[in-house]
């Protein structure tokens, strides 16, 4: 049996119980905070504590770059990914900003961009530099994923060892929109139009192009491919290596608050790998990127917020984690009725 494909750690089904209980009994409406409720009592069934905590929290973003950009599908030239790389650590980016202001763990890991960097505070995990053009060969080969999958395994490893208790991916790569749409289409067999979005922001022009190379894509390969191997027909280093992220903190028992379109991508093969991945994960927003409703639905999942976000880097995730938090702190450290001396008649 591969390491993905081992169990991942089940929901303490008697806290939960318990965690229900403490919530009718709380000096407030039953209910009066909505999905804060659900929250808490999701993350007490996780944490197998009645009193949920969540004080450590990591942001990790993987960045690769993908052949597919040959073809033109992005706004953006391939060097961006490296020059994004460079501002996330030096603390430019909207998820560095938002990683300091939380005062969460943060690094950025290069699973594979296409041009190198030496630089200090990257952590190198190189699975290669890029990806091949899918739409001509497969993404990567079977041992690339592999090993992409590992990275992920081995930042989660690396978690744990620090007592995270909330894991965030983020990812860069130009054209990676255009990978996990392909990689969507054909996990879900759903029509391209229906998840092709603007990514960069793209003009009318470049997504009928972007359209045709993902269909072109598609015909490609045959309609039996297992789910790995969709993966590595069409997926990019950091979403492999968010996929295998995922999976390991089911498997070690931190809970996944998800970020956007990519990320939900990555998810979705998680859990066609693992069901069980999914009691693992807060959906923490909807991406304006088209498809993303779409990849929701799919899952089944109610995302927290809607605030029109399409950046990606996990920054979605970020502005989502304080909610989280609230939700934790109300249901440990509100007053009972008894405890209140209030009168529930």
């Amino acid at each position: 049996m591969l390491w993905y494909e081992k169990a991942v750690k089940p929901l303490n089904l008697d806290v939960k119980k318990q965690a229900i209980a403490r919530q009718t009994v709380l000096t407030k409406p039953l209910g009066s905070l909505g999905e804060l409720e659900k929250i808490a009592i999701r993350m007490a069934s996780r944490q197998g504590k009645l009193k949920p905590i969540l004080d450590k929290a990591q942001i990790t973003v993987f960045a690769g770059d993908h052949g597919i950009a040959e073809e033109g599908v992005s706004a953006f030239p391939q060097i961006v990914t490296t020059e994004m790389v460079k501002n996330f650590i030096a603390g430019g980016a909207a998820i560095s900003v938002l990683a300091k202001q939380w005062e969460m763990a943060f690094e950025v890991v290069d699973v594979g961009i296409a041009n190198p960097l030496k630089l200090a505070g990257l952590i190198q995990e190189s699975v290669g530099l890029g990806t091949q053009n899918f739409m001509t060969k497969p993404a990567m080969t079977s041992e690339q994923c592999q090993q992409a999958m590992l990275v992920g395994k081995k930042v989660i490893a690396r978690a744990k060892s620090k007592g995270v208790e909330l894991f965030i991916g983020g990812e860069m790569g130009i054209a990676n929109t255009t990978s996990a749409t392909t990689l969507a289409c054909k996990v879900l067999d759903e029509k391209v139009a229906n998840l092709t979005g603007l990514g960069t922001g793209i003009d009318e022009k470049t997504l009928v192009k972007k359209n045709t190379v993902i269909e072109k894509s598609l015909a490609r390969t045959s309609s039996d491919l297992t789910t790995i191997q969709i993966l590595e027909n069409y997926g990019g280093f950091e979403i492999a290596a968010l996929t295998g992220a995922y999976i390991a903190a089911a498997q070690q028992g931190i809970t996944i608050l998800v970020d956007g379109f990519i990320s939900s991508v990555a998810v979705l093969i998680a859990i066609k790998i693992q069901p069980e991945v999914k009691n693992w994960c807060e959906f923490s927003h909807q991406s304006s990127e088209k498809g993303h409703q779409n990849i929701l639905k799919a899952i089944n999942a109610k995302p927290i917020v809607n605030l029109n976000m399409r950046l990606g880097e996990a920054s979605g995730a970020a502005v989502v984690l304080p909610l989280i938090q609230s939700a934790c702190i109300l249901h440990n450290n509100m007053a009972t009725f008894e405890e209140a001396s209030v009168s529930e008649s």
